[in-house]
C-alpha cells in the first residue's frame, strides 16, 4: 500500500525469553563446570517443559547447583540465568 510505514524490527534481549524467576543477580564469577558441546537450555523442566529458551555454546562456564539423578540438572551461567540443561554435556573444571 502506498504511504504505509512499517515499524522498525527489534531483536529482543535474552531476558524476553527467560522468565525473571530464572534470573539471579549478581551473576557468578567462579564456575564449577563447562559445556563440552553446544546444547540447549530450558527455563523449566528440561525438554518436557517446552521448547528451549536458548543455547549454550561449547566451552560456556556454569555453576552446577542441583542434580536429582535425572538426565537434566540446574545450572547458573555467567549471565545469571538459572536454567536446566543436560548433565551429560557438562565437564567438571579443575580447581586450582
Amino acid at each position: 500500500m502506498d504511504g504505509m510505514k512499517r515499524p522498525k524490527a527489534v531483536v529482543l534481549p535474552d531476558s524476553a525469553l527467560i522468565p525473571s524467576s530464572c534470573q539471579l543477580s549478581p551473576a557468578p564469577n567462579q564456575f564449577t563446570h563447562e559445556l563440552m558441546r553446544s546444547q540447549p537450555f530450558y527455563a523449566s523442566q528440561g525438554a518436557s517443559g517446552g521448547p528451549p529458551a536458548g543455547q549454550f555454546d561449547a566451552g560456556a562456564k556454569v555453576v552446577l547447583l542441583y542434580c536429582d539423578g535425572t538426565d537434566f540438572c540446574r545450572v547458573l551461567d555467567g549471565a545469571g540465568r538459572y536454567v536446566e540443561t543436560r548433565l551429560d554435556g557438562l565437564r567438571k573444571l579443575q580447581m586450582r
